[in-house]
């Protein structure tokens, strides 16, 4: 099967999206999560963290249990499995997960909880190694950002709806949880939630495994053993796991270094594992140069690179959310309550299914008019249906309706770019860094708003980052796909440290930390372009060749 096909293969992508929608459904179903288990197994807070981190950290694992199979083997698993069933196996992992976490909440072990919600996640590491390239090779590879945008507006939209589905599901409501409710929860309403989502899990692998007009998506060209790059990831994750430890630990016994109090005693061993990931990946890079013998799709710059990109996108996207609660508790911020900080959090994270739902217009192919005119209606009715989930959920949304202007800049924005990857990677990360700056220097709502639009450029960067990171890789492709997965572990890395940077120079100058991500992602929209002009692929003329 090839990966030039020239008119995009619908009813495999509508398929492909339901996977999407999982993702974001089954995640943003974990902030109902966390408050259960820390009631119900009797948690601190750190200790219900975890669930988080064990999420996230799966991606990790997975991926790199995926290449180190792949590499000793010297036959790539998802290309020889194909695409399609890579996914189904995913799904089937993941339904495993729920009957793993099902168990451990009859036998009220969290530690259970937490090995199926990682097992959950591992198939969702496998689902996407497989699924952003197939949504590539599913059409015309100049649009393929413009499908993996699409699968990103459902899988925003799971996150929207999520975690109202599931308060409906436990309790009967929408409305905002009481920790009086939590505590009367039934257990036997966890449990058949989570029976729904296997379930679900095994639906979705069935429509998918049975569903024609799905290709399998094989790629049976052999692959050269990375054994270089092997065992650079797995010397990585060593010193990785060795900056952590100290991190728990501390935590765990409330410890403090003779000189340094605990806060600033974690900053420490988080910016070490800072370095390690970007140092680690710029070693590997030169010594790729050098010999390309051994590494891999890490022979590719643009890869490399790519992964530092996706590490430092997951992780500006995630730590503006994360810290958003906190500086709105400010009395420059409104110095809202906690009950009261819930609409702004969920607008943001609404505002990556706006400029989702935008980017997602190209995947269609409309002329030149009902392309604009869906650019514009397609984000607004976005905007529509995130207003309209928190009303019904007995939000007040009246603050946020002038956040209207901020989606206008987003829709000007995109269609400036007219779907060219690097340049919308370049605009957007220039606009995040222009927001971010903007919400630095100021105070009240225009910082509010300046930060809250931060997930409306953040949008389209995944697919962006992710087409032109594994674009002339070849037999290569899902094998930097993994090692681009692998890298969500920017989730579990840079909010923490914007976090303990917070104790230090206060929560709004925090967000510098925000400023420099976005810096990067505009230097790699620049050097990408050049990357790949030394391949012999013009960014360029592809780009200009879609329109």
């Amino acid at each position: 099967m090839t990966n030039s096909l020239e008119k995009t293969n619908y009813p495999a992508l509508y398929t492909l999206i339901i996977v999407f929608f999982f993702w974001g459904f089954i995640a943003a179903g974990n902030s109902i999560f966390i408050p259960f288990c820390k009631h119900y197994f009797s948690l601190d807070q750190f200790q219900s963290q975890l669930i988080d981190f064990a999420f996230y950290t799966a991606y990790y694992i997975g991926a790199l249990i995926l290449f180190a199979y792949s590499s000793l083997r010297g036959t790539d698993l998802v290309n020889s499995w194909g695409y399609k069933k890579s996914i189904v196996y995913g799904l089937l992992f993941s339904a495993l997960g729920a009957g793993a976490m099902i168990l451990a909440v009859f036998s009220n072990i969290y530690i259970g909880m937490l090995t199926g919600l990682f097992i959950v996640a591992l198939g969702f590491s496998l689902q996407q190694t497989a699924a952003n390239p197939f949504a590539v090779l599913l059409g015309d590879p100049k649009t393929g950002s413009s499908r993996i945008n699409l699968g990103g507006g459902v899988n925003s939209f799971g996150t929207t709806i999520g975690p109202l589905i599931v308060a409906f599901a436990l309790f009967g409501s929408v409305s905002e949880i009481s920790d009086e409710q939590i505590a009367g929860l039934q257990l036997n309403k966890v449990i058949l939630l989570y029976i729904c989502v296997g379930i679900l899990f095994v639906t979705a692998a069935a429509i998918f495994h049975f569903s024609k007009k799905v290709p399998a998506g094989i790629q049976d060209e052999h692959v050269e053993k990375a054994h270089k790059a092997l065992r650079s990831l797995f010397i990585i994750t060593g010193l990785l796991l060795c900056m952590f430890v100290p991190v728990f630990h501390s935590y765990a016994q409330g410890w403090e270094a003779p000189f340094l109090n605990a806060e600033k005693y974690r900053m420490v061993w988080l910016l070490a594992a800072l370095a390690i990931v970007v140092g680690g990946l710029l070693l590997i890079k030169k010594r790729a140069s050098v010999n390309a013998h051994g590494w891999g799709a890490m022979q590719y710059p643009q890869v490399i690179l790519g992964m530092l990109a996706i590490f430092t996108y997951v992780g500006v996207e995630v730590t503006i959310g994360s810290n958003l609660g906190e500086l709105l508790k400010q009395p420059l911020f409104g110095g809202y309550e906690s009950s009261q900080i819930a609409p702004f959090i969920s607008m943001y994270w609404g505002s990556l299914m706006i400029g989702r739902w935008a980017g997602a217009v190209h995947a269609f192919n409309l002329q030149n008019r009902a392309k604009t005119i869906a650019l514009i209606t397609a984000p607004i009715l976005a905007f529509i249906v995130v207003i309209a989930a928190n009303t019904i959920s007995g939000k007040d949304m009246h603050i946020l309706y002038y956040y209207i202007i901020c989606v206008a800049i987003q829709i000007a924005a995109m269609m400036l770019c007219k779907d060219k990857p690097a340049t919308t990677l370049f605009v957007f990360a220039v606009l995040g860094i222009t927001a971010m700056i903007i919400g630095l220097l100021s105070h009240g709502t225009i910082a509010i708003y300046a930060f809250l639009s931060g997930g409306l450029f953040c949008s389209i960067m995944w697919p962006a980052i992710f087409s032109l990171s594994i674009t002339g890789l070849g037999k290569y492709t899902s094998q930097g796909s993994a090692f681009l997965i692998m890298m969500i572990l920017g989730g579990g890395i840079v909010p923490p440290i914007q976090g303990k940077l917070a104790d230090i120079l206060g929560i709004h100058q925090s967000y510098i930390i925000a400023v420099v991500c976005f810096a990067y992602l505009a230097f790699f929209a620049l050097a990408v372009r050049k990357i790949l002009f030394k391949q012999h692929i013009d960014i360029d003329s592809l780009e200009s060749a879609s329109h």
